[in-house]
Order: C-alpha cells, then structure tokens, then sequence
C-alpha cells in the first residue's frame, strides 16, 4: 500500500492493549480514522466504557454497534459464567466461536457505506490465545472472501501480526499512547484495573515484563 496517508481507515476497536495500539498506529498511517466498537453482550462490558475515553483522548470518531446474536449462542466464559479455563488438546473456553468472523463482515460493511477500504485490527498470531480466528491465513481468506462478497478493494491489516505481547508493548511505547494503554482493559473478568489471574491478564503482565517497561495501567 503505497500513500496510505490519503486514505481513511476504520479500526476494529474493543477498547483493549492491542487495539488501542492499533489505533494509534493508524492515526499515523491514514488520513483519517474511524473506531468501530462492537457492543456484543461481553462479560467485560467495562471495556466499552474504556473505548470511550480513549477515542475521546485520541479525538477520533467513534461507531458502536449493538450484536445480541453471540450473547443468545452464549456457551463460553465471555458471554456467560462458563469457567476461564486454558486447554491443552482444545480452543480455550474464552474462545467465542464466530466471532471476528462476524466483526469483519460489519467492518467491512461498514467501511463500504463510508467509502472505505482500509480495515485495522489488533489480531496477533504469536500471542493469540490459541484461537484460530487470529490466524493470517484466516484473515487473509477473510479479506478474500470480502472482497469479492462486496466487490471492493479491502486491505484488512494486522499491524501486529507476528508480534510477541512484549514487542507490541516497545510499539505502543514508541507511539507514546501510554496514557491511552493506561486506559485499556484487558481483564476477561471486568475487573479494574485487573484480576490478574485470567489468562489475558497473565498475558499482558507478561509482555510488559519482557519489554521490561511498567504497565500504566496499575501505575497510581
């Protein structure tokens, strides 16, 4: 993509570590972005809250969409009270099947009514949970299949894709949106700052450690 800085972007944008550093690497790729939030019944609804704040620190427009289809399926411990628990032989019980299936699809719904082709996620194959819709070769058949489902030229970028939690955390540092991941939320249980026990928490503790810079968000 060349010239990116005259084109608009949307940013899939949950209000969590990883896409907030997205956000923060397209405001400096494209000339203009928009955050789109999916408001879908998620236990850590906190999260939308914390979307709010940082587009409003970042002065970028903000979409929110209300999906009430994942929290009917329920069946996982994002939705619903299920156990967070880590498989060795399965996807984990945080995995919500479908789901950034479906965020790509509204993204890219979107995206054309606004004349966009740009898409922004925070997705990640190196740190991904073990869940299967974070993989580039399901993105890069997820953008194929939008392509040709809307005729229209999208890009979906993954700027973080490969990344280890401690690099994306050098990324965001070199930004300088730690006042913004100071904002985010991580924490599957919707707990404030953090429960630091769940499985996206220990995960994000253990980036920051390795980067061997301190998480803004327990800094008082």
């Amino acid at each position: 993509m060349s010239n990116l800085k005259l084109k608009k972007a949307v940013v899939v944008f949950s209000g969590g570590q990883d896409s907030t550093t997205c956000l923060y690497w397209a405001l400096n790729k494209f000339d203009s972005v928009i955050a789109l939030t999916f408001d879908y019944g998620q236990r850590h609804s906190v999260e939308l809250v914390c979307a709010k704040n940082i587009v409003k620190l970042a002065d970028v427009k903000q979409k929110i969409l209300k999906i009430d289809t994942l929290q009917a399926l329920g069946g996982n411990s994002l939705m619903d009270n299920t156990e967070i628990v880590e498989s060795a032989t399965g996807l984990p019980s945080s995995f919500v099947p479908g789901r950034n299936i479906i965020f790509f699809t509204y993204a890219a719904a979107f995206a054309y009514q606004h004349n966009i082709t740009e898409i922004v996620t925070g997705v990640s194959q190196t740190d991904y949970s073990g869940y299967p819709d974070c993989r580039s070769d399901t993105i890069s058949s997820l953008q194929a299949t939008l392509r040709y489902g809307m005729e229209r030229d999208f890009t979906i970028h993954t700027p973080l894709s490969g990344k280890t939690k401690a690099q994306t955390v050098h990324m965001a540092n070199e930004m300088h949106c730690m006042d913004a991941i100071a904002m985010s939320h991580t924490c599957y249980m919707g707990v404030r700052p953090g429960c630091k026990t769940c499985p996206a928490c220990i995960l994000r503790a253990k980036g920051f450690k390795e980067a061997g810079i301190e998480d803004p968000l327990f800094v008082s």
